[in-house]
Formats: C-alpha cells, sequence, structure tokens
C-alpha cells in the first residue's frame, strides 16, 4: 500500500494512507493533506494515479512544489521521494519494508508538540546584528589541512538584511537568518507592522540557495515603486513598500 508521511524536520506528524483516489495537498481543511504553513498555498498539489504510477502535480502554488530538492510542475513519484512543500517534508511510500520502518519515526505524544509555522527572524540592534551576521555566515571547512599548513578560509554565506527607513514598525533593522520571514501585522510576523490599516500577512520572504524571494500577499505592498503579482528575486537596494511603511533590502558584508 501506498502512504505519506507529514514530516517537519525530523518529526513524522501524520501518515495518510494513498489509494488510487489520489490525494489534495494544501493549507486549507478541505484537503486531504492538510498543511497549516502559511507558505503553502490554500491547494498547493495534488497527487494522482496515471498510467500505472502515482503523479504529483503542482496547482499553480505561489511557493512552488519540490521533490528530492527540484522545483517541479508534474512529475512521476518513486518509493522513497521526498516532497517539500512550504516547511514542511511529504514522505512517498510505494513499496513498505520492515527496515524502511525502523528509519521513520511514527507520529505519537513523543513528537506531537506543537509545531512552529514559521521561523522567526532575527530581530537585533545594529552593533548586534553585525556580530550575528558574523557569526552565521560562517560555514564548515571543507576538508581538513595537512598538518603544520595553514587553516583554509570559512565559507561564507551573505544574509540578507531589512533597515525600515519610514513608517511604523517593532524594530528599525532585521537580520534574515531564517529560510522564511512574514512581513505583517500577524502574531506570527516577523516583520511586525503597527497602525490600524496595516495587512495581517502583507508578503512572505522566502531564503533559499542564498537568494532571497518576496512573494505578496496584500494589494498594498509594491516593490521598488510598483505592485508585484508574483514572487520576486530580492536584489540589494530593493525598496518595499506597505502602506506608509518603506523598508530597504541589503546583504551583508
Amino acid at each position: 500500500m501506498a502512504k505519506l508521511y507529514l514530516k517537519f524536520e525530523q518529526s513524522v506528524l501524520k501518515e495518510f494512507p494513498l489509494s488510487q483516489a489520489g490525494a489534495t495537498i494544501g493549507r486549507l481543511p478541505d484537503n486531504a493533506v492538510q498543511v497549516d504553513n502559511l507558505a503553502v498555498s490554500s491547494h498547493h498539489a495534488r497527487i494522482y494515479w496515471d498510467n500505472g504510477s502515482f503523479v504529483l502535480e503542482d496547482n499553480g502554488s505561489l511557493n512552488g512544489t519540490f521533490v528530492n530538492n527540484r522545483r517541479v510542475t508534474k512529475t512521476a513519484l518513486k518509493d522513497g521521494d521526498e516532497v517539500l512543500i512550504g516547511k514542511h517534508t511529504i514522505l512517498f511510500t510505494e513499496q513498505w519494508h520492515e527496515e524502511k520502518a525502523a528509519t521513520i519515526a511514527k507520529p505519537g505524544k513523543e513528537n506531537s508538540a506543537a509545531v512552529p509555522m514559521l521561523d522567526a527572524t532575527v530581530i537585533l540592534d545594529t552593533k548586534k546584528a553585525r556580530e550575528m551576521i558574523a557569526h552565521a555566515a560562517a560555514g564548515p571547512i571543507a576538508t581538513l589541512a595537512p598538518a603544520g599548513a595553514p587553516a583554509p578560509a570559512l565559507a561564507k554565506e551573505r544574509l540578507g538584511i531589512l533597515t525600515v527607513v519610514d513608517g511604523r514598525t517593532d524594530q528599525r533593522e532585521y537580520v534574515l537568518s531564517g529560510k522564511l520571514s512574514v512581513i505583517g501585522k500577524s502574531e506570527m510576523a516577523s516583520i511586525k507592522l503597527k497602525g490600524w490599516f496595516a495587512p495581517k500577512v502583507a508578503a512572505v520572504i522566502n531564503r533559499r540557495d542564498g537568494k532571497y524571494f518576496l512573494a505578496p500577499q496584500d494589494r498594498k505592498l509594491k516593490l521598488n515603486g510598483a505592485e508585484i503579482a508574483g514572487p520576486r528575486e530580492l536584489c540589494a537596494g530593493d525598496t518595499i513598500q506597505v502602506g506608509r511603511v518603506q523598508i530597504t533590502f541589503a546583504f551583508s558584508d
């Protein structure tokens, strides 16, 4: 029997038997596999039976569907494939083996704790932000140096920084160290807007492969003075505007 395992990091949250009737995946509760996360579209993707195999198809989602770290529009699923949707992983199994079962944590009380919907963006004052960047951007040494040889330089990844130049927010500068950051008035927002008319969720920023992508969630949002309909890659010097709030984007040195 084919099954789907909804996972967050290393914990299995729920398992779903998969029949030839297929399944829908999305944020709303009318989906067979509900993924309650703002990065997931209402009806994000679907799985259906076609020509002797299960096929995964993206429903034009805002943030995309990935299989084994490769973005897909439509693809046949193979046993052991991992589907990344938002911040959750869905493991597809078609040939169930005992040794495979032993490697997957079963859902239960030990891993049923509430899962955070978003990685909180680090909010620091300017001095601490620079220290955070220097610490977080340092990557592992690729190879061990021979005895007596000077240590190789550490690989560094630039982090994005948002600086508020006008308008009301809870901080003036934000270091985007998480994979997902939210701009809005919502309690879950990491860049928190203030004011009666501020939208609950104005936009989400995804960090992927060292790049940052801005996805609008509200018509009030503008990038460099123009409205955008879909995700856009952020470049140094870009200006994000939500109502009276203006925020500039830059990379760490």
